[in-house]
């Protein structure tokens, strides 16, 4: 797995993914829910869509738009299995672990 600050500085120089911001909706969510009810969707979204060996719909499977932990899963590279190898070095094709797991909420937040 990489780093976290090396992830981010890498990410930083991708236009695409520093195109992603929380728009009005997603920040109101955010204020109303807190910081902790959506690192909890952040931890069930991973082990539901990205943790399983072969996600459904793999690539597919985040939307862009309608909760701040999907916006923030295209930012930092945690939305599909593909995107997981390549920016964060977690190979595909295997269940992943809780430290894995823990890996991707921990960029998403």
């Amino acid at each position: 797995m990489r780093d976290l600050d090396d992830l981010f500085a890498a990410l930083a120089k991708s236009g695409f993914r520093r195109g992603f911001s929380l728009r009005q909706r997603e920040r109101a969510y955010l204020a109303a829910k807190g910081r902790e009810t959506v690192a909890e969707h952040a931890r069930a979204f991973v082990a539901q869509r990205l943790a399983p060996a072969e996600p459904a719909n793999d690539g597919r499977q985040t939307p862009f738009r309608g909760h701040p932990v999907f916006v923030a899963q295209h930012a930092t590279a945690t939305c599909c299995r593909s995107r997981l190898a390549k920016w964060h070095h977690i190979a595909a094709g295997h269940l992943l672990t809780a430290e894995e797991q823990a890996h991707a909420v921990a960029a998403i937040m």
